[in-house]
């Protein structure tokens, strides 16, 4: 989560140039920066299986998918999301055009996530699909541009596809080594049945 620092404003080229030699990860809104704190080990899983399957699916094609360290810059705003996908040749520190963008949630997270970055992001000319993945329970969600932005739920059990590059997964597949109460029970009911 990005908490507050006690900042004054700063401008945009002071904030890309401190982002290359800090130890810690910011965002920027409208002059403000935004500490990262570190993430949960249900968190990383859930980026890397995504990361994974995203660059195994994109291998050789245009789009490439980039994990966590990579910026979304909208106006004057940079955020780290968890994953994104990009169909154009980034040569730089940030995108502009990712096509897909994945923030992974958690009880500090999940107001920000859900309603600022939700609000920015859709602004994005060329965002496809936005999702929204809980780590401490199992439930995904999925707005689509060619949808009119309306979410799209799933659950354990559900396949679903990120259109924009044509990929299938499992709510499983994405959860895989995820240690929370919902995928315990779901995997002790697989090895029963």
């Amino acid at each position: 989560m990005a908490t507050a620092q006690q900042t004054p404003f700063i401008s945009e080229a002071e904030y890309l140039a401190g982002e290359k030699i800090s130890d810690v990860k910011h965002e920027y809104i409208d002059g403000y920066v935004y500490a990262m704190s570190g993430a949960h080990a249900n968190h990383n899983r859930i980026s890397m299986n995504l990361s994974v399957a995203f660059a195994n699916h994109l291998a050789g094609k245009p789009c490439q998918p980039y994990a966590s360290d990579m910026k979304v810059k909208v106006g004057s705003k940079y955020f780290y999301p968890d994953v994104l996908v990009d169909c154009s040749d980034v040569d730089d520190y940030f995108t502009e055009s990712p096509i897909i963008l994945v923030e992974v949630l958690s009880k500090s997270t999940r107001r920000m996530d859900e309603t600022t970055k939700r609000l920015i992001y859709l602004q994005i000319p060329t965002l496809q699909e936005y999702v929204l993945i809980e780590q401490d329970f199992v439930k995904i969600e999925i707005v689509r541009k060619s949808e009119n932005w309306q979410p799209m739920r799933y659950y354990l059990g559900d396949e679903l596809t990120f259109e924009s590059i044509g990929l299938t997964l499992t709510v499983e597949e994405i959860y895989q080594r995820v240690k929370n109460e919902e995928m315990t029970e779901w995997l002790a009911s697989k090895d029963m049945g």
